[in-house]
């Protein structure tokens, strides 16, 4: 019966990021759903004018979700007891602009948003603009641990490393994205009347992954 060693390779690697993305979350509320829609439309269109002044193009700025739900609040009657009352229709937009990392650059974005009157909510990350070059050199890390492993135990258990039987591996998505975080509230948003950049360097990317490799052994 033939022999064989299971082995489990682990890579890890750490990347700098190369890539800032800037999202954008958009509510606008009205009874009249023509209304809320033309509200969303107009602050759409302003925060387009407001990044076009910089040099980006209309479709730079894109739309990850869109969808429109009823919004009613709860109001106390005469008798004590409560009833829900129709608020209106809330449309929520979300987007996201993404350019090269330059802390220039991402003051002239923040101080753009900051002078249109869309107001959104907003988060920036950071992360790479290759990320298929990143998973290659994840797998090739992971399959070099593997190997090696194989070759450590083989060789102190007097056997030989034959050929690779099978390899098994889980195609998940891995989270490319600093850890570091940076954030403006609303406030500071509308406060922001001039660029300004601090000099700002985002924490690497670390990932992990694993591939199972089975071999031969003689």
């Amino acid at each position: 019966m033939p022999r064989n060693i299971t082995i489990r390779g682990t890579g890890k690697i750490s990347v700098s990021p190369d890539l800032t993305v800037v999202t954008l979350n958009l509510k606008d509320v009205d009874k009249d759903y023509e209304k809320a829609m033309e509200k969303a439309a107009s602050k759409m269109e302003d925060l387009r004018g407001a990044l076009a002044k910089i040099g980006f193009s209309k479709n730079d700025l894109k739309t990850t979700n869109f969808n429109v739900n009823t919004e009613y609040e709860s109001r106390r009657n005469q008798d004590g007891s409560y009833s829900q009352v129709f608020k209106g229709f809330a449309c929520y937009h979300s987007l996201k602009i993404e350019f090269d990392f330059d802390t220039k650059m991402l003051a002239n974005v923040l101080s753009s948003i900051a002078s249109s009157v869309a107001e959104p909510e907003l988060n920036v990350s950071f992360t790479v603009k290759d990320k298929d070059a990143v998973s290659d050199m994840l797998l090739k890390s992971a399959t070099e641990n593997a190997k090696r492993k194989a070759e450590i135990l083989t060789s102190s258990s007097d056997v030989k490393l034959g050929r690779i039987i099978s390899i098994v591996y889980d195609w998940g998505n891995r989270d490319l994205v600093s850890p570091t975080r940076y954030a403006l509230d609303n406030r500071a948003m509308k406060l922001a009347a001039a660029p300004s950049s601090i000099d700002i360097s985002p924490d690497d990317i670390t990932v992990t992954d694993t591939v199972t490799f089975i071999w031969e052994i003689g």
